[in-house]
């Protein structure tokens, strides 16, 4: 099989990982997306995973409370550990060997984010999710998904969600909504399209990195992306 991208960032929200939970992690989907994700790196795939934490902590929604800001981004980052650490376990479990590297140092679980390092390990064949965000408050894990695809060089990154791509409106509100088959970086940042926050998508423009928005729960959306096939929206 040729694949039209051979490195890629997958992009995953906390909240993806819940399914149809209101909390927490879903053991059906997180196995049913571990099996998508061993699915391309069967075929060559190289990819790097980050995901977010919002099903357990969410930094913003803390600050919210009345919590400092900073605190509450460090708890939520906290989170992501937890989620990769999840997700590596299911992974292994499914005889993909997979590394966890986290920005904020906890060697006891996890590797140190160091660049090169990263690389060789997409090079030797592993998977490898990058957790605790960029390591410092006040950054999305969309903006870690926009940094880590431009440091590692992939062809491109693949924001996960729960809807088929980009919408001019709400989907979920708007029955009407539009699917937008393709735009341009400063029309999702114009329009507010709510693809990523505006950090990471000026990061995606400065590094000429296409986007793809895509819907993870239907099955062999992963692999259809990889092989060229035209799935959910694309940002360039």
């Amino acid at each position: 099989m040729g694949l039209k991208y051979k490195r890629v960032l997958l992009k995953l929200s906390g909240e993806a990982l819940m399914g149809d939970q209101d909390y927490g992690i879903d053991p059906l989907f997180i196995d049913e997306l571990a099996e998508e994700v061993k699915s391309v790196y069967e075929i060559g795939a190289e990819i790097a995973i980050v995901i977010g934490g919002g099903n357990i902590f969410r930094g913003v929604k803390g600050s919210s409370m009345g919590m400092d800001r900073a605190t509450a981004d460090y708890m939520g980052m906290l989170a992501t550990v937890m989620n990769a650490l999840a997700l590596q376990d299911i992974l292994e479990k499914k005889d993909v060997p997979t590394r966890v590297m986290s920005a904020i140092e906890m060697r006891q679980i996890a590797e140190p984010y160091i660049r090169r390092r990263a690389i060789r390990h997409l090079e030797k064949g592993r998977i490898v999710i990058f957790a605790a965000g960029t390591g410092s408050p006040f950054f999305t894990t969309d903006t870690t998904g926009a940094l880590r695809a431009a440091e590692i060089k992939a062809d491109v990154l693949l924001k996960a969600t729960k809807v088929d791509g980009i919408y001019d409106k709400d989907p979920v509100k708007h029955p009407d909504a539009k699917l937008l088959k393709e735009i341009t970086y400063l029309d999702a940042i114009n329009k507010d399209l709510k693809v990523m926050d505006h950090t990471a998508l000026t990061l995606c423009m400065e590094n000429n990195l296409p986007i793809i928005v895509f819907n993870i729960k239907k099955k062999g959306n992963l692999m259809k992306i990889l092989l060229g096939e035209p799935v959910g929206s694309v940002v360039r």
